[in-house]
């Protein structure tokens, strides 16, 4: 099965696929891949599990990967990838374990390691969501911000939520994210390297890619560059979109094949 996709400009050269971070969509996206698509050939995916993609009883970065797989394969066999969180993850596995399928690699703030921030309690908050009582979805942002305490939040969590007919459920397949949340939080064991471009894009106010990340993200990736966006948390992409889009283009320029 392929990965629901979104395309974005003509399509023509090799595209720039954009990968998405847990309970996010490809939806997440659009505005930077109608930016970016106005230079190129830009496919935005929603993971398994995620989206309108398919659902599956796994969701390891080695499956991730070989979607990804799939998905530029259908696409002409060759990519740049932008990666967020989870999804820089499921990118590196793609870039170590099939290195032929990639020209350049972008991580967006995240690190090959394994972290100690479950997101198991931001599962069970969804999960707790009463559905049967939800016909909108600003009903849906208002229970998850007093669950949450965070309005940027509830409204990312409510954008996984689809009501049809004054029926609500989710797009993502919480049971299995949960059972596979050690994983997601973790990062396989692999041996490749990746000998092509590689940016590591970290937001300054973030904590996620670490010196030891990096020294970790050097050993895979021996062409890296690292760049810092200024003030910019996790979702870097989002809170400062215009540097992040500037950043990665330059890079893009900077390391044409």
């Amino acid at each position: 099965m392929l990965l629901n996709s979104y395309s974005f400009g003509e399509e023509t050269g090799t595209p720039l696929l954009i990968v998405h971070g847990l309970f996010g969509s490809a939806r997440n996206w659009h505005s930077l891949a109608r930016n970016f698509a106005r230079d190129r050939w830009v496919v935005s995916v929603d993971l398994r599990n995620h989206g309108n993609s398919f659902w599956e009883d796994t969701n390891s970065y080695h499956d991730m990967a070989e979607d990804l797989a799939k998905v530029i394969k259908s696409n002409g066999g060759k990519a740049d990838v932008i990666g967020h969180s989870m999804g820089g993850k499921a990118a590196m596995t793609l870039a170590t374990t099939t290195p032929e399928l990639l020209d350049r690699l972008i991580i967006a703030d995240i690190a090959p390691v394994t972290y100690a921030h479950s997101q198991s309690d931001k599962i069970a908050i969804m999960k707790n969501l009463p559905l049967d009582d939800i016909s909108r979805k600003s009903e849906a942002q208002k229970w998850l911000q007093e669950a949450t305490g965070d309005a940027a939040l509830a409204s990312f969590f409510s954008q996984s939520l689809e009501i049809d007919d004054g029926k609500a459920r989710w797009v993502l397949n919480l049971d299995v994210l949960a059972t596979y949340m050690d994983q997601i939080i973790g990062f396989p064991d692999l041996e490749g390297h990746f000998e092509r471009p590689v940016l590591a894009l970290r937001g300054g106010a973030s904590d996620y890619v670490t010196e030891s990340g990096l020294n970790k993200m050097t050993k895979m990736f021996p062409n890296l560059t690292v760049e810092t966006i200024p003030d910019a948390g996790h979702w870097l992409h989002a809170e400062k979109p215009k540097e992040f889009v500037s950043t990665v283009k330059q890079f893009l320029e900077l390391t044409q094949p």
